[in-house]
């Protein structure tokens, strides 16, 4: 081999050159990995795991792209919604609200994503007041996809939260002394008798009085965890369902930093000229796109990317949730038609346009990270050339206090939506939840698409053009 190899050095050489030029390309991105970012979230390219989908609804995007919008359409859509009758839930009805003496110290933590924390924390104020229980501010746990580390001090207005709900529940930001030990860190070491772990999903309130009370009663603390969807929504007293309204859409105000830049968002959407000209406001669209990784995986649906996406899902799924996925054991066409899959963002585009929005709408992009990246949202952006998101509204300087936290960055989206004319979500969800209701109790529009009816809508990739508005508008009235 040494005489080969001396006897052609230039071949060799050659060989070298071609094999370290090859290592250093490999290696580029894991040392460097700023500098592919910005092809990566343009386009597939040699270290993605994915295939650029081409148009799945090519002739329907054609045809949403040539139609003009009505004139009576356009009126409707933005219209304020007539009164409903509706009277706001969170007024209670207990004369006797605040009892002087409390059973004891309320511990929950929390998971998921910040939505899901915002149902927790209401379903915690609930349950306190059950037990007759000091509530202490919640923890809010380090989620695996969204790992941000934000403490609730940090999202919501800590100070207005309490002083709401004053004559309801006692609140304390930390712990006396006494139970300074009652830490996440003391209840992951060994089994503790004030850890109360096994509190169904949707528990009623007799289980936590016969489970819990008598924790509280003899230790005078209580840490229930875990504490995710742990408490009914049906045969609770009216009170209690009301106390949970008032957090809800009272107590729960975000911080004043995140308030403040919402609402510069939401003039610039409103003013685009950024000019105080006299002209009258604008109308904008929220679209609410989850189209993260998590959420694609979880679905378990085909979505275009080749088999290469498939690959990467299916391990994705394996990972982070070791692979019990109930949608898994579903093919693709079972799954929407049942309405499991989130609307991609060129079939959520195609929808709006179904409805009536078209290139002159203000779109707001309320989203973290679309799986495909820019790729995966231009036909979307073809639809909707005005679309901002809250990076493309936002200067650096602005962003600095939020940016890389996740529940930070939702929680503007979360301000924005509320603020917006129309909201639409892209799926079902812990945000589409939160927003329906909470647009609910304020009386505004908001769009909520039938998934099954959807599923059988985008599913086929028909040639048809004809028909679709038709299906869109009888789903509509549906």
């Amino acid at each position: 081999m040494r005489a080969s190899f001396s006897s052609h050095p230039h071949r060799y050489q050659t060989q070298r050159s071609v094999t370290m030029v090859a290592l250093a390309a490999l290696l580029l991105p894991v040392f460097f990995p700023g500098l592919f970012s910005p092809l990566g979230n343009a386009a597939p390219t040699l270290f993605s795991e994915w295939n650029a989908p081409k148009s799945r609804h090519l002739p329907l995007l054609m045809g949403a792209l040539q139609r003009p919008l009505l004139d009576e359409q356009e009126s409707g859509l933005w219209s304020p919604l007539p009164n409903q009758g509706l009277k706001k839930c969170d007024a209670s009805t207990d004369k006797h609200v605040l009892h002087k003496k409390s059973n004891g110290y309320v511990q929950v933590f929390l998971d998921g994503g910040l939505n899901q924390q915002r149902m927790g924390i209401c379903d915690a104020v609930a349950v306190a007041k059950i037990l007759n229980a000091t509530l202490v501010i919640p923890h809010l746990e380090v989620n695996p996809v969204w790992q941000d580390s934000s403490t609730f001090v940090e999202i919501f207005d800590v100070d207005h939260f309490i002083n709401v709900l004053k004559d309801d529940i006692s609140i304390v930001k930390e712990l006396p002394k006494g139970y300074s030990w009652s830490t996440r860190e003391y209840y992951a070491t060994a089994i503790r008798a004030t850890r109360v772990k096994t509190a169904p999903v949707h528990a009623s309130a007799n289980w936590y009085l016969e489970n819990v009370l008598p924790v509280l009663q003899s230790y005078g603390i209580a840490a229930i965890a875990p504490f995710s969807h742990r408490l009914a929504f049906d045969n609770l007293s009216v009170d209690i369902q009301r106390l949970r309204c008032k957090v809800n859409f009272q107590a729960l105000s975000f911080v004043p930093h995140i308030r403040a830049l919402g609402d510069a968002l939401v003039g610039r959407l409103r003013y685009p000229s950024r000019i105080g000209d006299g002209k009258e406001p604008g109308k904008f669209v929220v679209l609410h796109l989850r189209f993260d990784k998590d959420m694609a995986a979880h679905s378990a649906c085909d979505f275009g990317g080749g088999k290469a996406e498939k690959l990467a899902l299916a391990k994705y799924r394996q990972v982070i949730w070791q692979g019990r996925v109930l949608n898994s054991q579903f093919t693709d066409e079972e799954l929407r038609s049942q309405g499991r899959c989130p609307l991609t963002p060129e079939e959520i585009g195609l929808l709006l346009a179904a409805v009536g929005f078209d290139n002159t709408t203000s779109l707001y992009l309320a989203s973290h990270k679309v799986y495909g990246g820019e790729a995966r949202i231009s036909a979307l952006r073809k639809l909707f050339p005005l679309m901002e998101n809250k990076k493309s509204l936002s200067s650096e300087a602005e962003l600095a206090k939020i940016e890389g936290k996740a529940s930070l960055l939702a929680a503007l989206d979360y301000y924005v939506s509320m603020h917006s004319d129309v909201f639409v979500s892209a799926s079902p969800g812990n945000m589409h939840n939160a927003m329906v209701g909470h647009r609910t109790y304020e009386n505004l529009r908001t769009i909520r698409p039938n998934m099954a009816l959807l599923g059988a809508w985008v599913g086929p990739i028909s040639n048809r053009r004809s028909g679709r508005d038709t299906e869109i508008d009888n789903g509509k009235s549906n």
